[in-house]
């Protein structure tokens, strides 16, 4: 996949929608009882990324604090979500260290994943650094993921929703319609090609999590750190 174009293409689509009142508002987010949970093996940017990031944040909630923002520490890539979230899921139904097993061996000869973050871009329902791998080691390691864990009998929902192939980071999801979306896509204009830097990753963790992985309800399962040769 054209990484650039996949992203032009989607920013182009989702502001005309945004701008004509068609944007898709997330009236989950404040559902105390909402009960979907899953697992997800992911990449948390560093401290270097978060602090750039915050400069777009500011001023997003400048034109609009009524929309939910993701805080520092839920901000992450989604490398795989193994199981989506669905109501009632538990770690009771499944053995987690199988799980950490299919991954140990998938991650067999990926010596370093390196994600470069540059720009933003919009969908109907958020707004998304978007991130670029420098080569094709997370292709690769999702590629091998992929074929162990379909060839397991283990629970598991790949790519069911949709076949993930980006890098990017949600940084805000839609919670209110807006007031003035004009002001609010000038900001995301203004940090279109912005650079927010380049990260070497230097593990991968293995999450329970809830729809939104926010801190308070995540897991830790694994952690799986990378040579970095």
């Amino acid at each position: 996949m054209n990484l650039t174009e996949h992203y032009n293409q989607l920013y182009i689509k989702s502001s005309e929608a945004i701008l004509a009142g068609n944007h898709h508002v997330d009236t989950q987010i404040n559902n105390a009882s909402d009960s979907r949970f899953g697992i997800t093996l992911l990449i948390r940017p560093n401290d270097s990324i978060k602090a750039s990031i915050q400069s777009i944040l500011n001023e997003l909630k400048a034109v609009d604090d009524t929309q939910y923002y993701y805080p520092d520490s839920d901000i992450h890539i989604t490398v795989l979500s193994i199981i989506s979230c669905y109501d009632g899921f538990s770690l009771n139904t499944i053995s987690v260290q199988d799980y950490i097993e299919i991954i140990q061996r998938s991650l067999v000869g990926i010596d370093h994943i390196k994600i470069d973050f540059k720009g933003v871009t919009v969908s109907p329902s958020a707004i998304m650094i978007q991130g670029f791998p420098t080569d094709e080691s997370l292709n690769n390691l999702r590629t091998k993921l992929r074929e162990n864990f379909k060839a397991s009998a283990l629970e598991q929902s790949i790519d069911i929703r949709y076949e993930i192939s980006t890098a990017h980071s949600t940084i805000m999801r839609f919670q209110q319609k807006f007031e003035n979306p004009e002001k609010l896509l000038a900001v995301t204009e203004k940090f279109r090609d912005y650079n927010f830097g380049e990260f070497t990753v230097d593990k991968l963790e293995l999450v329970y999590n809830d729809w939104y992985q926010r801190k308070e309800n995540t897991i830790t399962l694994c952690d799986f750190y990378l040579r970095n040769i």
